[in-house]
């Protein structure tokens, strides 16, 4: 189907006026397709967990901060060390939803992907993300520990009706 903008809209999580660039600590969920169990499965955990610990490796201005896999998610806290490459003409989101090299949304995409891959090389062909993923800026020490907590504690209780840090109000 083609792109027809009257018909398609799609609500963005990001803050408006945010510089996505700067150096910062991000919250970050990453959900399966339909929120299916797949992440119970020993040998996909594994490609997930192995995946997430690469990416200072691919990336070397992102470091990781806490982080767990769920049976149908995985929550993260990544942060930029250092200021990616945008440049001052250049605009930090356009209406194409260009993502700007080694900013969260392209750590994200090649996370997403490497899983995939290697699901799909591990033969779970029935293995797919859901589409898009859930952000929070982390903008003091309070968020980031709240953030972190989170993290903590939810493998002990891990109700998605629960109260999340990663709602927008």
């Amino acid at each position: 189907m083609k792109y027809n903008p009257d018909f398609h809209h799609r609500h963005s999580f990001r803050l408006q006026e945010f510089d996505y660039g700067q150096p910062g600590a991000y919250f970050i969920t990453i959900c399966t397709k339909k929120r299916e169990l797949w992440l119970d499965i020993p040998e996909i955990k594994k490609i997930v967990e192995e995946c997430w610990i690469e990416i200072p490796n691919h990336f070397k201005n992102a470091t990781l901060d806490s982080w767990v896999v769920m049976p149908n998610h995985i929550h993260g806290i990544i942060r930029l060390v250092s200021r990616v490459g945008v440049q001052h003409v250049e605009p930090l989101q356009n209406r194409y939803q260009h993502i700007i090299p080694k900013s969260i949304g392209s750590i994200v995409r090649s996370y997403k992907s490497a899983v995939t891959v290697g699901c799909k090389k591990g033969g779970f062909n029935f293995f797919y993300w859901q589409r898009n993923y859930y952000e929070s800026v982390i903008r003091n020490e309070d968020d980031l520990n709240r953030a972190r907590r989170y993290i903590q504690d939810n493998p002990l209780n891990w109700d998605l009706d629960e109260e999340n840090p990663n709602k927008q109000t």
